[in-house]
């Protein structure tokens, strides 16, 4: 697969449509880079689901069952002490140990996925290393594009057809 394209425009109009046409021939529009919000491109960048909020929860509650159950565990099966008449099973003591255990669990995991989600720690993306990619805050209007198939020619053209100014490669 060939390496994704970067295009720089000088008008938010010509960003519009040189997207649109990129995904129209099959190529996958990958993130733009404006110096203020394009309306015309939320459509295009929907964020996609995410994940955190299930893995929070699972992480939450399998972390609480495990607490709930060690304590069973051990209380009933490993070490059964009878003190003050109180059953071995004796479940409201043993809520307090597996929920705070599962509130810890969950915040630790909803930290690593979101850190995975957006990719961090990243000291560094080969995006910086493009010249052009300074006046993404200034002035101009950058589009980067991945390619349907490993030629990218087809992709470059259609690009400088909509009215790229220049046409980088990006590489990783």
């Amino acid at each position: 697969m060939s390496a994704p394209l970067l295009a720089e425009f000088a008008t938010p109009e010509a960003l519009v449509r040189a997207m649109r046409l990129a995904q129209a021939d099959g190529h996958r529009a990958l993130d733009a880079f404006t110096p203020f919000p394009v309306p015309d491109l939320t459509d295009a960048f929907a964020p996609s689901r995410n994940p955190v909020r299930p893995i929070m929860a699972m992480a939450g509650f399998g972390a609480a069952a495990a607490m709930y159950a060690l304590q069973w565990y051990s209380s009933v099966i490993a070490y059964p002490l009878n003190s003050g008449g109180r059953p071995l099973h004796s479940w409201p003591v043993f809520l307090l140990v597996p929920f705070e255990f599962g509130v810890l669990a969950a915040a630790i995991a909803g930290l690593v996925a979101m850190f995975w989600g957006c990719g961090l720690p990243r000291l560094h993306h080969p995006l910086f290393a493009i010249p052009q990619f300074e006046r993404a805050s200034q002035d101009r209007f950058l589009l980067l594009v991945a390619a349907k198939d490993a030629d990218a020619t087809a992709l470059r053209e259609s690009l400088e057809r909509a009215g790229a100014l220049l046409v980088a490669e990006m590489h990783a």
